[in-house]
């Protein structure tokens, strides 16, 4: 329908001044509509066309770059659209007659009495607002009521050295936190199985109650990030994030409306209620970010393993010591999971480092860039680490088309004037249970256990026993060790000395990053050509750890253990012994049983591939079905008393050995 076809017709018995009136407005609308709309209308027209064309472009075609290119510049020009009318639709005006615009919103979780809250935070143009949306029947207007607000004149950063301790906040047990994405998962898996099988409504909203109520949990128990502001009249206030990247956009932003000339100020009651009243109508974040509030046609996001290489930075003004880190999206909120060596001393930093960062339903890839700070006054006193200054950040969309193929893709952030040059391809998470033997018998990856431990004449292999006592002697303490990801390019350098039985391999683990080693024996057993826990035991595992009767789960789980071949059982027991010593170190290193349970469960006991692809029909499937258990099996042995080899050989007499 047309502008003019709008317009209702003027009344027959008008005047001829109001004619000609209704004349004049009807030809402002038309140039309004096409001067103003129909450009824009265009641009957004031709941005879907772009992006279908890309999707049914092949990436090795010459025109899909230039397509890439289109598609780029048209979404920049929407969003400068976008960006330029926000302000005019958020704001709100005071009894005054002043215009107060909201400039951001979002959740937060705040530390209030000790105790976690989810809050609603609104940033106007003058004053930082903390909220409660209020619980109100059904059919009745929901309003907020607000905790308290501190106009921006009067809102200060306290510096490390200046902020006081926090008050004692008891963190949730890391155990929980992964129990809640396996709950997550595991219901997400039942939902799509009822809305596959045309089930009742009713049990779909049931089983997305549940998983809404673990969503909320994980994201109010999650966040350990620190973000203290301060009312220069009073009182602190805490909130705790889950990204650097999120507490960096919140600080600019109110810094940046800081730069401009304001006034401290009182509200009275009723400016209070009218601004707290119009919070509900100019939001910009209306639901809580948990997958279940997502509609059913949202992209379920990325499952799987997204390989990033970051290459260089330039744009720096003056030299210093630059590092980047890498964060990516997971169960709705934002993880820090790769870190790049400092580059000291410089303005182009050229890091070519390669990490593996494993994504769970991803959406975005976010990108920051630190200077390093080595002043040990400056420590921040909610968790005791230095604090390194953002020198830029940048985020991008995971799309699906882009990142699914064989190629990598490379690709520029651009932050604050840098630019960070990184590459990326992505591997599916079934796509990853693929497992091939190498044709090279004479090194150590992908080669059977048995034939390696054979060739050394050792009961547990070379590699193994190597990066263990490298781990234990000098990274035993590492936070994040075996979570955080060693630099690619190092493991593999590693992967080659092994493999080729270098001379010099002990001086190479001497010398390497520590989380380069711990890399590269999860790579050694995730490269085995048959999972350590065998896939013809794989069923049973699954069965033994699902046994209610705590008698029948011990009897099961150790005569499987003791229908190991005997260098898969002693490497086990191994590594078993290992993990748990390490995870004595957890107030240090961060790592309990369970989440190096969650690191290497998926490793030692995965389905074969023709189990997975006769059990599973999608990557969200995948985590859910599986990797549930095979965390369970392992947390299991981990929680178990010392477990002797020669005391579960004794024992073998006793048991029948058929599984």
């Amino acid at each position: 329908m047309g502008a003019t076809e709008r317009w209702p017709q003027a009344p027959a018995a008008g005047t001829e001044a109001a004619m000609e009136i209704l004349l004049i407005i009807r030809f402002c609308c038309n140039c309004t509509y096409a001067l103003l709309y129909k450009p824009i209308d265009r641009v957004t027209r031709s941005t879907l066309v772009l992006h279908d064309l890309l999707k049914h472009t092949p990436v090795d075609h010459p025109d899909y770059p230039l397509l890439q290119d289109a598609l780029r510049i048209s979404q920049n020009f929407l969003s400068s659209i976008n960006e330029d009318i926000d302000p005019r639709r958020t704001a709100v005006t005071t009894p005054k007659g002043e215009t107060r615009q909201l400039v951001k919103d979002g959740f937060l979780v705040e530390v209030s009495e000790s105790s976690r809250k989810l809050r609603h935070v609104f940033l106007f143009t003058d004053v930082l607002l903390c909220a409660k949306l209020k619980k109100t029947s059904a059919g009745k207007h929901q309003q907020y009521d607000c905790k308290w607000y501190i106009p921006l004149a009067d809102l200060v950063f306290p510096s490390p050295e200046e902020s006081e301790a926090s008050p004692q906040v008891h963190p949730f047990p890391d155990h929980e936190l992964e129990d809640m994405k396996m709950k997550i998962s595991a219901l997400k898996s039942e939902i799509q199985k009822e809305k596959a099988n045309k089930g009742q409504s009713r049990a779909i909203e049931r089983l997305k109650k549940k998983m809404f109520e673990n969503e909320f949990l994980l994201l109010l128990n999650s966040p350990t990030i620190p973000f203290r502001i301060h009312n220069r009249n009073g009182k602190s206030y805490l909130f705790l994030l889950s990204s650097d990247y999120e507490r960096s956009e919140w600080r600019e932003a109110i810094q940046k409306l800081q730069k401009k000339d304001l006034q401290a100020f009182v509200l009275s009651s009723v400016e209070l209620q009218v601004l707290t009243g119009s919070c509900f109508k100019l939001r910009t974040v209306h639901n809580i970010p948990v997958t279940s509030n997502k509609d059913d046609d949202e992209s379920p996001g990325l499952y799987g393993f997204l390989h990033v290489i970051v290459h260089s930075a330039k744009g720096f003004k003056q030299s210093a010591n630059l590092y980047c880190t890498l964060e990516v999206d997971s169960f709705g909120y934002f993880v820090s999971k790769a870190k790049t060596r400092v580059f000291r001393d410089t303005t182009e930093p050229k890091w070519d480092e390669e990490f593996e960062i494993e994504l769970e339903g991803s959406q975005s890839l976010r990108i920051l860039c630190y200077e390093k700070c080595y002043d040990k006054t400056k420590v921040n006193k909610d968790n005791n680490e230095i604090v390194d200054k953002i020198m830029g950040k940048g985020q991008i969309q995971l799309d699906p088309q882009t990142v699914e193929t064989k190629n990598w893709h490379t690709d520029v952030i651009e932050m604050n004037g840098i630019k960070v040059e990184f590459s990326m391809k992505f591997t599916s998470r079934d796509m990853s249970l693929k497992r091939t033997p190498s044709k090279k018998q004479t090194g150590v990856f992908g080669v059977k256990i048995s034939v390696v431990t054979k060739r050394e004449r050792s009961k547990v292999p070379y590699i193994v026993r190597q990066c263990v006592e490298e781990v234990e002697k000098r990274g035993i303490e590492e936070v994040g060790i075996y979570r955080i990801s060693g630099v690619a390019t190092d493991i593999q350098a590693l992967k080659a000395a092994f493999d080729a039985n270098n001379k010099d391999i002990l001086l190479m683990l001497s010398d390497m990053d520590i989380n380069a080693i711990a890399g590269t024996l999860k790579l050694y057993f995730r490269e085995l050509p048959e999972p350590l826990l065998t896939d013809r035991l794989y069923p049973a595992f699954m069965e033994g750890i699902a046994l209610s009767d705590p008698a029948a789960k011990e009897n099961c789980m150790m005569h499987l253990l003791r229908t190991l071949p005997d260098p898969n059982l002693i490497t086990f027991l191994f590594l078993l012994e290992h993990l748990k010593r390490v995870a004595e170190k957890e107030p240090i290193n961060k790592m309990s049983l369970h989440n190096l349970a969650t690191v290497f469960g998926p490793t030692l006991l995965r389905p074969s591939e023709v189990e997975s692809k006769a059990h599973l029909t999608s990557a969200a499937d995948i985590w859910s079905h599986d990797v549930m258990a095979q965390v369970q099996v392992l947390l299991y042995y981990l929680q178990h008393p010392p477990i002797s080899f020669a005391e579960l050989k004794r024992n073998t007499l006793y048991f029948s050995t058929d599984v």
